[in-house]
């Protein structure tokens, strides 16, 4: 079991370079960012779970600069999207982004996806919230293509484009880990278990998580797909834990348990990793 680190990536926190030398001299495992292009002033979209929206989700940096920065400065540790919204992206650029940051990275980059809940803001990158599932899949399936293929192609509704070159491949092969972020519900684990090399489950709840684990790789038997292959990664949103809870929540049967940094200043972001150093050697 392995132990990450999550950070909201704002302007008035920890720079990525800095986290991610800090926490692979630290030992940790991997480090992982957020993404929210911007914040539409005159959203209605109720925010998930709270009455107001935190701060820091109108501040992230974007998240695929950040990871270049982290790989450009560290040798070992994995740098991580969580998650990216790619409906919201040309796959095209996407992929090339990607492709980009594995090579940099040497094979260290994992793709943690996800379809988002901020209607405003689909709509202002021209995607409609009903087919923000349907765009998530074909901008996958578009930018294995150009990840995998001498000369790709790709026909769909969303996206289409014949006989591309687009390089630098990745590193990893066939390309990196796709992990897919979603809610533990029925309907997200049967996403995970069609699509997802890895799961990225928010947690509050690890005997919930631990049955949901196994009701995934399950679903993924009955889909003809081998369950061994699945990474879970459990993201801890909540600062206020304790080394108890992230020795629970290690030795629940995840792959890593992913920890968020305080959205605060470079002084208590290194602290709060110091705390739990121990445990993530």
């Amino acid at each position: 079991m392995a132990l990450g680190l999550f950070s909201f990536n704002t302007e008035y926190s920890i720079r990525p370079d800095v986290l991610a030398k800090a926490a692979e001299e630290r030992g940790y495992e991997s480090i992982w960012f957020p993404e929210h292009t911007h914040i539409p002033a005159a959203r209605t979209t109720p925010f998930p779970g709270l009455d107001k929206m935190p701060r820091e989700y109108a501040h992230m940096s974007d998240p695929f600069a950040s990871s270049a920065a982290a790989a450009a400065v560290t040798e070992r540790i994995k740098i991580g999207t969580a998650i990216s919204l790619i409906n919201q992206h040309d796959p095209i650029t996407l992929a090339k982004e990607v492709a980009t940051i594995d090579w940099i990275s040497n094979g260290r980059f994992l793709f943690g996806v996800g379809a988002g809940w901020n209607v405003e803001e689909m709509n202002d990158h021209g995607v409609e919230f009903e087919d923000r599932w349907p765009r998530l899949w074909e901008n996958l399936e578009a930018m294995q293509a150009l990840w995998t293929e001498e000369e790709a192609t790709y026909q769909g509704k969303y996206v289409q484009f014949e006989r591309a070159w687009s390089y630098p491949k990745p590193i990893q092969q066939p390309h990196p880990p796709i992990l897919l972020g979603v809610f533990d519900s029925k309907v997200g684990r049967a996403r995970v278990a069609r699509h997802a090399q890895g799961w990225i489950p928010i947690s509050f709840d690890l005997a919930r998580t631990q049955f949901s684990m196994a009701d995934v790789r399950k679903r993924m038997e009955e889909n003809g797909r081998d369950p061994s292959q699945l990474t879970t990664s459990i993201l801890f949103l909540p600062v206020e834990t304790n080394e108890d809870t992230v020795r629970e929540a290690l030795a629940c049967g995840a792959d890593r348990v992913i920890l968020r940094v305080p959205t605060e200043d470079e002084a208590t972001v290194l602290a709060f990793m110091d705390r739990f150093q121990a445990l993530a050697g």
